[in-house]
């Protein structure tokens, strides 16, 4: 369940800017430069592709998160970073890969996610 938590809380921007900011580092960094070439916050790009991950990713991905957050001291947060930087990798080519945080959440009836 630590996956749809991740999924759930991280799909809102001030959260997902606060998750951001306490992974910090090279990573935050990073982040916050890729969101300024958009014209977005941090919080407001990494909800975005927390929210693009929840439908694209595979199995693979799914278990991936959960992986992750596994015997993490802070698995939300290693949770996160997984998603977004795999949402990166997935979405390369995808110029603008941010969508409204507002809009309704997919729907998780079926998906992998609750398998973790």
């Amino acid at each position: 369940m630590i996956v749809h938590e991740i999924v759930l809380t991280c799909s809102n921007p001030h959260v997902a800017r606060a998750a951001v900011l306490s992974i910090g580092g090279d990573f935050a960094r990073r982040l916050s430069r890729d969101a300024a070439k958009r014209n977005l916050t941090s919080g407001a790009f990494a909800a975005g592709l927390v929210r693009r991950f929840s439908r694209q990713a595979g199995h693979g991905d799914w278990e991936g998160v959960g992986h992750a957050a596994r015997g993490a001291d802070q698995p939300i947060l290693s949770g996160l970073r997984y998603i977004l930087e795999r949402v990166r990798e997935l979405d390369e080519a995808d110029p603008d890969p941010v969508e409204d945080w507002r809009a309704p959440m997919p729907s998780f009836s079926g998906c992998e996610a609750w398998r973790h």
